[in-house]
């Protein structure tokens, strides 16, 4: 239904637009900067807006948008070759390469990421689902393609160094965007099975298998984000407050960019787009402010289908009882040779009403079963529209109600405040549809594989009334509304206020596709819980210097449950090296700031730590799950005073004093800059700030920033608006001579959070605030 009424306004609208008798208007935008290089683009109409932001982002990522859409489009081997790497940034450079996404799953050569990309994004289905999509988000994409190859023809001749001369910038088209926005909708899905999408393909010029991997790990991408929304009932002016920290790669064109959009009259918003996303993703406007965190839920299953044996080709599959023909499609892939000439290599794909077939070994099928990956994201043009309309919204419950009309979140959770007092938390992203009844019935096969019946139709996807088909509508999806608080680190929707545990309707509770329920939270999850539940009980009065507080707080809340008794069992020993190791442990003060001094010899003890066997002295409870487990059993004791020994003797070997100063070692390098960087793992050591470095410890550090914290946005509201603080550490460009390249490190460093200018007065004011006017030319 939701197609029907976008495809209908549409209509109506179309003679107003560019397409209809009147001439079409120049495209052009007013583009300012304000300090650390924060965009702010104004234009008449959402084709200005595109026209500028695109403007503005050539101008600071250029080479970063034009490799990576080398990648959608499936042309890294034309330009580098079949079998070189994707590009990874060195000396502080941009990088492309998806290593981030469940251990290195997608760490591809050119020639197997180019056969991916052609085969699972199909450009016909994206081309459809966007003549479906606004007047606003289709002129938007018009406008960002026309911007970005305006900046590219005024400056082709002083691009940055990276890409100085590279024949693979070049301008784009709208379906450049297309693929682009795709990619990102797949990384929960797709993205996870490439090699085994790969593995069922055929080579056509010559006899060539491509080797399956078992998938180690679906879950939440492995990067991690925080967000606690606020409601009017515990804050200082009875207005909702905001949190907002994703925790993203810092390189890759995953990298957020702080943009400022206005249409007057439509259109308001700040915050960060996406990697060359042409809309702000996690932001506010006059009245709401927003965060998403990756979702526990899981955004695809498979299917096992039965092979037709009456067709001798194996092109065929049975769905009750009745032949269905595989499609197939040639893709070709050109090579380029070490002579500079190119290869054509093809491989044929192919297609099932359920989802592309996948080899997986060790999954119990038989000889003529097909296991398929059913991705509902797959031709998910939703996004756009999705974001533009969270972006209006007046409300958590206006919010609420555009979540549920478009159904356009990828793989994310929602968490937002707004001016009235209101706190929400949701998952209304895209999931399949498939209840728990199903779940119990004979139409799992296989529960590791999510694997299911597909030769049965009742064992499909359902649908709900309102919402796109194969997937759940916003009605059957997590979700709470309070005026205390909601907070989510990337667990399930079960802890969402430590006062209300959601466990779903009855009697089955929600899909189990939405993540379990009574099972152990990780550390970050509960360190967040006990920061906010012990504020509110001090006090219920918070305002923006807490919340400030809380996300630099830089607590190791592993250390705080297991450093009483663990320097307990110490005491008396008469091991030089474990009487030093716990006397600086002692002496530590639990943090992981610049000048934590035991937080490093901790760290890596703990590494060890959390693979030893039955540490807990007071189980999980899952009537307390911020509180449990914790405490070190008797048992563990002796296992535990090793490990911490160990630990102190391998510093020792590294030339590293136990006690060493964190900053001295956890430092971000790129280009000339070097900067001391503070917070800790996350997940495993119960940090709040979390920050993940490129390798283990060396005698000389852990290296660069890998992925952590990526943006800090708090949000308050008076009478007129928004209040907002922000961060973006690592900074606007990737180009390593930009004033805004590495400027934001040291306000990280400091924890500070500088005031978001967001009127036009207060831009104004701003004192490196400068416009400019761009257009077409």
């Amino acid at each position: 239904m939701w197609r029907f009424h976008v495809a209908l306004l549409w209509m109506l609208l179309a003679g107003c637009g560019d397409d209809g008798a009147h001439p079409a208007r120049r495209l052009g935008a007013e583009v300012a900067r304000t300090s650390y290089g924060i965009v702010h683009v104004r234009a008449e109409d959402f084709g200005g807006l595109g026209f500028g932001l695109a403007y503005a982002y050539a101008q600071d990522n250029i080479c970063m948008l034009a490799d990576f859409l080398l990648t959608v489009r499936g042309e890294r081997s034309r330009y580098f070759g079949g079998d070189a790497p994707p590009t990874v940034g060195t000396n502080g450079e941009y990088s492309v390469a998806i290593d981030y996404l469940n251990e290195h799953m997608f760490d591809l050569r050119n020639e197997d990421s180019d056969f991916f990309f052609k085969a699972y994004l199909d450009l016909d289905a994206l081309r459809a689902g966007y003549a479906r999509a606004s007047p606003d988000a289709r002129a938007l994409l018009r406008g960002y393609v026309a911007g970005y190859n305006q900046y590219l023809r005024e400056y082709r001749a002083s691009l940055p160094k990276a890409c100085h001369d590279a024949a693979w910038v070049k301008p784009i088209t709208v379906d450049d965007l297309y693929l682009l926005i795709a990619e990102k909708a797949i990384h929960a899905s797709g993205q996870v099975f490439p090699r085994q999408i790969l593995a069922a393909a055929q080579d056509v010029d010559e006899a060539r298998t491509f080797a399956a991997v078992r998938p180690r790990d679906w879950g939440n991408l492995g990067l991690g984000s925080n967000g606690l929304a606020l409601g009017g009932d515990v804050t200082r002016n009875g207005r909702g407050m905001l949190l907002a920290n994703p925790h993203y790669p810092w390189f890759s064109t995953d990298r957020f960019y702080q943009v400022h959009l206005t249409v007057p009259g439509a259109y308001d918003v700040m915050g960060v787009s996406l990697g060359g996303l042409p809309a702000v993703v996690i932001g506010f406007n006059r009245d709401v402010a927003w965060t998403h965190t990756v979702t526990k839920a899981l955004h695809f299953t498979t299917f096992r289908l039965q092979r037709d044996k009456a067709d001798r080709s194996g092109r065929s599959y049975l769905i009750d009882g009745v032949p269905q023909r595989m499609t197939e499609r040639v893709v070709e892939v050109q090579l380029r040779q070490p002579d500079g000439s190119q290869r054509v290599r093809r491989k044929t794909f192919f297609y099932t009403r359920l989802g592309m077939p996948i080899v997986v070994p060790g999954v119990p099928v038989g000889p003529d079963d097909i296991i398929v990956l059913g991705d509902p994201n797959r031709d998910n043009t939703r996004l756009l529209d999705q974001w533009l309309a969270i972006g209006r919204a007046t409300s958590v419950q206006a919010l609420r109600t555009t979540l549920g009309s478009i159904m356009g979140l990828p793989w994310v959770n929602t968490v937002a405040a707004d001016r009235q007092g209101g706190a929400l938390y949701i998952d209304a992203s895209v999931v399949p549809h498939v209840t728990t009844a199903q779940f119990l019935s004979d139409c799992m096969l296989f529960g590791p594989l999510l694997l299911f019946d597909g030769s049965r139709s009742a064992c499909h996807w359902g649908s709900d009334p309102g919402s796109p088909a194969g997937i759940f509508g916003v009605a059957q999806a997590p979700q709470l509304l309070r005026r205390d608080y909601v907070a989510n680190s990337n667990d399930s929707y079960w802890l969402t206020n430590s006062a209300h545990l959601l466990t779903g309707p009855e009697p089955l509770g929600y899909s189990p596709l939405y993540g379990p329920t009574a099972v152990p939270q990780h550390l970050r999850t509960r360190l967040g819980f006990v920061q906010i539940d012990s504020l509110l009980a001090a006090r219920h009065d918070v305002d923006l210097d807490d919340l400030q507080d809380l996300i630099f707080s830089n607590r190791v809340h592993a250390a705080e449950l297991v450093l009483p008794d663990l320097l307990a069992a110490c005491l008396g020993t008469t091991d030089v090296t474990l009487g030093n190791a716990c006397g600086v442990l002692r002496a530590w003060d639990r943090k992981v700031d610049l000048d934590s001094r035991g937080a490093l010899l901790f760290r890596e003890f703990w590494l060890k730590a959390v693979a030893l066997p039955a540490i807990w002295a007071v189980p999980f409870d899952p009537r307390d799950p911020v509180h449990t487990p914790r405490g070190v059993a008797a048992a563990a004791v002796p296992s535990l005073l090793t490990a911490l020994k160990e630990t102190a003797q391998r510093l020792s070997a590294l030339g590293i004093a136990p006690d060493a100063r964190l900053g001295d070692y956890q430092v971000d390098q790129r280009a000339a800059y070097r900067t001391e960087v503070h917070g800790g793992t996350g997940d495993i050591d119960g940090v709040y700030n979390a920050l993940h470095m490129t390798g283990p410890l060396t005698a000389q550090g852990y290296g660069s920033v890998r992925w952590g914290t990526s943006y800090v946005q708090l949000v308050a509201f008076d009478d007129s608006g928004p209040i907002a603080r922000g961060l973006l550490p690592y900074g606007q460009s990737t180009d390593p001579v930009s004033p805004w390249y590495a400027d934001q490190l040291p306000l990280y460093a400091g924890k500070d959070l500088p005031r978001l200018p967001f009127t036009e007065e207060e831009i104004q004011m701003d004192g490196n605030f400068r416009r400019d006017t761009v257009s077409e030319k």
